[in-house]
C-alpha cells in the first residue's frame, strides 16, 4: 500500500510512514463529510462556538507537545513552533466570540414589508495546505469555516503527514462530532478528483501558483467555490527619512523567519541609493548573529529546510543569480553533513534577469535592490506577477499611508511588518490569490448570502 513519509529535515531520518488512505476510505470518509455537515449545520451557533473555545483550550494544553511535532517534521526552530499553536488558539478563540453576530440576519429597507439577508454554510469544504505553517495553515482557515456550519476534509501536504493526523486528533480530542473534521491521506491527483464530486461544495487552497491554477481550473469547471492563498515575492521598501538601523533589523527578522519558508516572508530589500550602505552593513550585521542549528534548541533562530529538493532548488536559484552577475555579500548556501541546512545567502547588484528577482525564494536568501529615488521603489516593487504582502519603511507615515495604496498587495505594513491575524482579511492580488482567509471577509467567503423579502 502506498505510504507517506515523515522525515525529520535536521537529520535527513525518516521517522515514520503512514498508509495512504485507499479508494474505498476515501468514499467513506467523504460520505461521512456530508452526513455529519447536515448535523453540524442545525446545530444552534453558540453551540458550535462552544466546540471553537474547547479546540483553543486543547491546543494550548497539548502546546508543547504540538510545538515539538512541528519541529521535528518540517523544522522551524522551536520558539517559532510554540508561538504558531498559541495564534490558532486565540484564532479559534476569536470566532467563538465572533460567529455569533456575523450569523445574524441582517434586515434591509426595501420596498417590501420585511427584506432580510441570511447566511447558510456551504457544505464540506476540501482543504488542500502546504506544509510551512502545519497547523496555522490548515487552523486559520478551519476556525471560521468550521464556525460558519461547514465540514472538512483536510488534504494536508505529503510532507506533513504527522502534523495532519494530529491536527484530526486534536479536533477529537475538543469532542467535535464525528465527521466533521477528517483528514484524507492521498496525494494531489487523487485530492484534485474529489473537486468534481457532488459531497464537495467548496475548495479552500495554500500553495503555489501552479498548483493553485490547476485547483482553479478543476473547481471553476464544476461551479464550486474556491480561495486560493498563493505564493508571493514580497518587497520590503526603504525610502529617505526610515530609520534605518530599525528598518534593517526588522528586515532580516522578515526574511529570515520560519528559515524563509513564508509566502509572505520579505523577498525583495528595495533600497534608496543613498541608504543602501548602511541598510546592507546593519542587515549583514543582523544576519551574522542569527543562529543555525537543531532546531528543537530555544536559542536557534534558523532551522533546516523541509526536503532536500527545497535546499536544492534554492542552491540553483543562488547559482543563476552569481552567475548573472550579482554579487555576495555574505556566503552561505548548503552546510555539510546530516539534514538539510542553508545558511544565510545575501546577495546585491541584482536584476530582473536573474531567478532570485523572477521566482519565489523560499528560504534564507536575501536579494538587495538599489533604486534611485521613490518612483523607481514603487515601480520596482511592483514588477513582479505576485502581490500577497509589501512593507514600506521611511518618515512621513500619512504620505507612507499613500505610498501603500499604490503598491500591488493585499497586505502591507508600514513601518512594520504586516503579520496574519484573526481580524483582518488576509489574500493576494494578482498571481498571488484569489479571495481572502479571516475576518468577516474570510468567514463569508464560504457561506451562502441569501436575500428574503416578504410581500
Amino acid at each position: 500500500m502506498p505510504s507517506m513519509e515523515s522525515i525529520n529535515p535536521s537529520t535527513g531520518e525518516l521517522v515514520e510512514s503512514f498508509s495512504m488512505h485507499r479508494s474505498e476510505d476515501v468514499r467513506e470518509i467523504l460520505e461521512n463529510s456530508y452526513q455529519s455537515f447536515l448535523e453540524w449545520k442545525s446545530l444552534d451557533v453558540d453551540v458550535r462556538c462552544d466546540y471553537l473555545r474547547q479546540v483553543a483550550k486543547v491546543l494550548r494544553q497539548r502546546k508543547q507537545e504540538c510545538a515539538e511535532l512541528i519541529t521535528r517534521e518540517m523544522g522551524k526552530p522551536i520558539k517559532q513552533s510554540l508561538g504558531e499553536i498559541e495564534k490558532c488558539a486565540l484564532t479559534f478563540d476569536y470566532y467563538a466570540d465572533r460567529t455569533p453576530s456575523l450569523m445574524e440576519p441582517r434586515g434591509e429597507d426595501t420596498d417590501a414589508t420585511s427584506s432580510s439577508v441570511f447566511f447558510e454554510p456551504m457544505g464540506p469544504v476540501l482543504c488542500i495546505k502546504p506544509w510551512n505553517f502545519p497547523f496555522w495553515q490548515v487552523l486559520s482557515a478551519a476556525s471560521h469555516i468550521l464556525a460558519g456550519g461547514n465540514t472538512i476534509l483536510l488534504k494536508h501536504s505529503s510532507s506533513v503527514p504527522a502534523c495532519a493526523l494530529k491536527i484530526e486528533e486534536i479536533m477529537q480530542q475538543a469532542g467535535l462530532p464525528k465527521g466533521v473534521f477528517q483528514t484524507l491521506l492521498i496525494d494531489g491527483k487523487t485530492a484534485s478528483s474529489l473537486i468534481s464530486s457532488d459531497k464537495i461544495a467548496a475548495v479552500s487552497f495554500t500553495g503555489g501558483t501552479e498548483a493553485g491554477r490547476r485547483v482553479a481550473v478543476e473547481a471553476a469547471s464544476f461551479l464550486k467555490k474556491y480561495v486560493l492563498e498563493l505564493g508571493g515575492s514580497d518587497p520590503f521598501v526603504v525610502l529617505e527619512g526610515a530609520d534605518v538601523q530599525k528598518a534593517a533589523k526588522a528586515a532580516v527578522a522578515a526574511r529570515f523567519i520560519n528559515t524563509g519558508q513564508t509566502c509572505i516572508a520579505a523577498k525583495r530589500f528595495v533600497v534608496e541609493e543613498s541608504l543602501m550602505e548602511e541598510f546592507k552593513r546593519h542587515f549583514i550585521e543582523h544576519t551574522r548573529s542569527m543562529k543555525v542549528g537543531d532546531p528543537l534548541e530555544e536559542d536557534t533562530d534558523i532551522g533546516p529546510l523541509v526536503r532536500a529538493e527545497e535546499m536544492h532548488r534554492l542552491g540553483s536559484q543562488v547559482a543563476d543569480s552569481i552567475e548573472k552577475g550579482a554579487k555576495v555579500e555574505l556566503d552561505g548556501g548548503l552546510v555539510e553533513g546530516a539534514g538539510f541546512f542553508y545558511s544565510p545567502v545575501v546577495l546585491s547588484g541584482i536584476t530582473d534577469k536573474m531567478d532570485v528577482m523572477r521566482q519565489e525564494t523560499f528560504g534564507p536568501v536575501a536579494p538587495l535592490i538599489s533604486v534611485n529615488d521613490e518612483a523607481e521603489a514603487i515601480k520596482v516593487a511592483n514588477a513582479t506577477p505576485y502581490g500577497l504582502g509589501a512593507s514600506i519603511w521611511g518618515g512621513d507615515s500619512a504620505h507612507l499611508l499613500e505610498i501603500g495604496k499604490r503598491i500591488q498587495a493585499g497586505v502591507v505594513g508600514i513601518n512594520g511588518f504586516f503579520k496574519p491575524e484573526a481580524c483582518m482579511p488576509f489574500g493576494g492580488m494578482k498571481q498571488s490569490g484569489v479571495g481572502r482567509e479571516l475576518s468577516d471577509f474570510g468567514f463569508y467567503e464560504f457561506m451562502h448570502i441569501r436575500s428574503l423579502k416578504s410581500f
